[in-house]
């Protein structure tokens, strides 16, 4: 009985470590973009190619912009419904389909500080 549940877990094990080693293999795909977070950022996105896990790295001065990851409303109508970033360089890692982001700070997002980015 002792070896039918040693044989188990190693087969346990086993399937664990190709687990690990997929996932790792998937984050090592993944792209790092460092986003020129400034108004009219909308047109920093266009003609680049973007994966489900890269990562946006927004860099900007805290005291002047934050950046918000908003849903499709929040992004046409610019309020900051979504989670809120602030320390002036944010790594948020991007899911598959559109994604949105603002600035919710004096009005920025209406003066063009907005992007969406399509990730395949």
């Amino acid at each position: 009985m002792a070896q039918g549940r040693c044989s188990a877990a190693s087969r346990c094990l086993a399937l664990g470590g190709l687990l690990a080693a997929c996932l790792l293999l998937g984050a090592a795909d993944a792209a790092t973009h460092r986003v020129d977070w400034s108004f009219n950022a909308d047109s920093w996105s266009r003609g680049k190619s973007f994966r489900a896990g890269d990562v946006l790295e927004f860099n900007y001065d805290p005291s002047l912009h934050n950046v918000v990851a908003v849903d499709a409303g929040g992004y046409y109508g610019c309020s900051s419904s979504g989670r809120a970033y602030g320390s002036g360089s944010d790594r948020i890692t991007l899911g598959p389909g559109t994604n949105y982001f603002i600035c919710s700070l004096n009005g920025h997002c209406g003066m063009g500080m907005k992007m969406a980015v399509n990730a395949s």
